[in-house]
């Protein structure tokens, strides 16, 4: 049996409000033992010094475009990028050809995560059959072959009385509905925030009230049936305040927050680089802002890529015909180290808790924790390394990256899934 013994390494768990310099002892798939100053023989050692050792992360809002566009992304390429972003478990959208919405499906991603992939694959089913938003997928017999979480992320569901009957079924299984929130006749055929930048650049755009009424009529839902709503990619100071109002009224939902959300605005937009087309939309300063106070207080609960892979054809064409959609996994959590934790948004335990337990809680999967018996995921953080992103370094067949050649700081040194190194 395989031994690893990570040594000397700031361990934060929020699970157990663990944050302090510890050693943590792997014997095969498993922690065997926390503490300080473990010692022994046949380990391997990992110098942990001045790193932050986290449970692994978890991304609960992946798209691996496997099958049916395997030109864009393969359930191998992208769960090998994702370990080189630092995630040992990812949930993958179900927006592919066909789409996961059978049993059959879902044992296909299964089946082909356990083989090629390098780290774990959690799959979200479709609400509704093909994504056309008009008949329910069977969720009960999807929860029951693995289907951890429901939507039709790419398109929202515009009828509500579908969504409705959505909530009512999943709560039966108590898994969450994740809700990709826009009112298609509202965002029309925008390609950018509408505001200020989208007039100056010429573009139509998507106002922020499209995002909105969807995220107040899902709220409203949930209020109702008493299911579990997920926001997906919150973008908008409205959103975030429609969400912390709910919460205060024992609503359950939950929400994300993308790191392109938080760490770009629609100015970036100024230059025609397709890279920066995502839906929803890069918005404003304030918006931003905003984002990061609900990250800040809970409001948000979680971290999520939205990791969209494409095809330099998808991309390399005018603005208005390109594809939305930006390559997130191995970019997200050094912009999560810049913009949150070394500007004191975030502290370590709260990044953690982002990044890892919470979406592993909202999920309902086994993963997001460190503790002695659990299974062995974890993430190895050195928050002191800065680097430039280079796309061409990618792991992901995207290399659709708006921060190319940016300076950003912190980095998965060891992505740990099962007790095995997989990032080296």
């Amino acid at each position: 049996m395989e031994k690893l013994l990570i040594k000397g390494g700031r361990v934060v768990d929020p699970s157990s409000s663990t944050d302090a310099v510890l050693d943590v002892l792997v014997e095969g798939n498993k922690i065997v033992l926390i503490g300080k100053d473990i010692e022994g023989e046949g380990f391997q050692v990992v110098d942990a010094g001045g790193k932050l050792v986290f449970p692994g992360l978890v991304d609960m809002h992946v798209h691996l475009r496997e099958p049916g566009q395997e030109h864009k992304e393969t359930i191998e390429s992208g769960t090998r990028s994702a370990a080189a972003g630092g995630f040992t478990t990812i949930a993958c959208m179900p927006n592919t050809d066909p789409v996961i919405d059978t049993p059959a499906m879902v044992e296909y991603i299964k089946l082909k995560a356990e083989k090629a992939g390098y780290v774990k694959v959690k799959p979200v089913a479709a609400i509704t059959k093909g994504l056309k938003g008009e008949e329910l997928s069977p969720i009960g017999e999807l929860v029951q072959y693995g289907a951890v979480a429901f939507s039709d992320d790419g398109r929202p569901v515009m009828n509500s009385r579908v969504m409705r009957r959505a909530m009512e079924y999943s709560s039966m299984w108590d898994v969450p509905i994740i809700s990709h929130c826009e009112d298609t006749d509202l965002s029309g055929d925008g390609h950018m925030n509408e505001g200020e930048m989208s007039t100056v650049l010429g573009m139509r755009g998507i106002p922020a009230i499209a995002e909105e009424v969807m995220v107040a009529r899902d709220i409203a839902i949930a209020r109702f049936t008493g299911a579990r709503v997920h926001i997906a990619h919150v973008s908008t100071a409205g959103s975030v305040e429609l969400v912390r109002r709910a919460k205060a009224e024992g609503v359950r939902v939950t929400a994300e927050a993308t790191p392109h959300h938080f760490s770009l605005t629609d100015r970036d937009v100024d230059g025609y680089s397709t890279n920066t087309k995502v839906n929803p939309p890069l918005r404003t300063y304030e918006d931003v802002e905003a984002v990061k106070q609900g990250l800040r207080d809970g409001t948000i609960d979680a971290i999520a890529t939205d990791h969209a892979p494409h095809h330099r054809d998808d991309k390399e064409v005018e603005y208005a015909v390109a594809a939305f959609g930006i390559s997130g996994l191995e970019t997200a959590l050094s912009l999560a180290v810049t913009n949150l934790l070394n500007s004191g948004i975030l502290t370590p335990i709260q990044l953690a808790e982002r990044m890892s337990t919470a979406p592993a809680r909202i999920l309902g999967i086994e993963a997001g924790c460190l503790k002695e018996g659990g299974t062995a995921d974890i993430t190895v953080i050195d928050p002191d390394i800065e680097y430039v992103v280079d796309v061409n370094a990618f792991k992901s067949k995207g290399k659709n990256s708006p921060f190319d050649g940016m300076s950003v700081r912190g980095k998965a040194v060891y992505t740990i899934v099962d007790g095995i190194i997989k990032n080296i």
